[in-house]
């Protein structure tokens, strides 16, 4: 116990909770923004957040029960229809790193504003957990995040990431 209360103090730890609660709030205010910003900000701060989840320490559950989840199928799916709406037109993307893809003569199409949802889901459980304050939940909830970084939204983040890129320097793009 007193090895996990110290490993979540650990400055890497503390640079990606701040890191992810950003992340986490700027998706949540994204009604108010303008395509344009958003893409920008966007392009700015899920290469922070992958940094962060690299650089930290290697952590293992500990635990027996699972983290608490803050993210429900509806708070998902709200933030998801509101980064569709953002986005728009520009929200579809082509992925070419699907595991399906292999079984597939076809492309896969994939939508940023459901990537940004699964990353966020993920995140935002993580940071509310941590933000109880109880440092063996605090500990598995990093561990499970960084779990389901390396196996999962990792990925989805450098995808999106690529997806971004084309959306903020398409000449083709209509400018908000």
């Amino acid at each position: 116990m007193e090895k996990d209360s110290h490993i979540i103090f650990d400055p890497r730890v503390i640079e990606f909770v701040t890191v992810s609660a950003e992340f986490c709030r700027f998706l949540e205010q994204v009604e108010d923004m303008k395509r344009d910003a958003f893409v920008e900000t966007s392009l700015k701060l899920l290469p922070l957040l992958y940094l962060k989840a690299l650089l930290l320490p290697p952590l293992e559950v500990t635990g027996d029960d699972a983290p608490e989840n803050y993210v429900t199928e509806e708070i998902y799916e709200i933030l998801r229809m509101n980064l569709a709406n953002l986005l728009a037109e520009r929200d579809d993307y082509l992925d070419v790193f699907v595991k399906d893809m292999m079984y597939s003569d076809q492309p896969i199409g994939k939508n940023i504003s459901e990537d940004l949802a699964d990353i966020y889901q993920s995140v935002k459980d993580f940071v509310f957990v941590f933000q109880l304050g109880l440092p063996e939940t605090m500990h598995d909830a990093a561990a499970l995040c960084q779990a389901q970084f390396s196996e999962y939204w990792g990925q989805i983040l450098v995808n999106t990431l690529r997806a971004l890129h084309e959306v903020c320097y398409d000449t083709n793009k209509s400018h908000e």
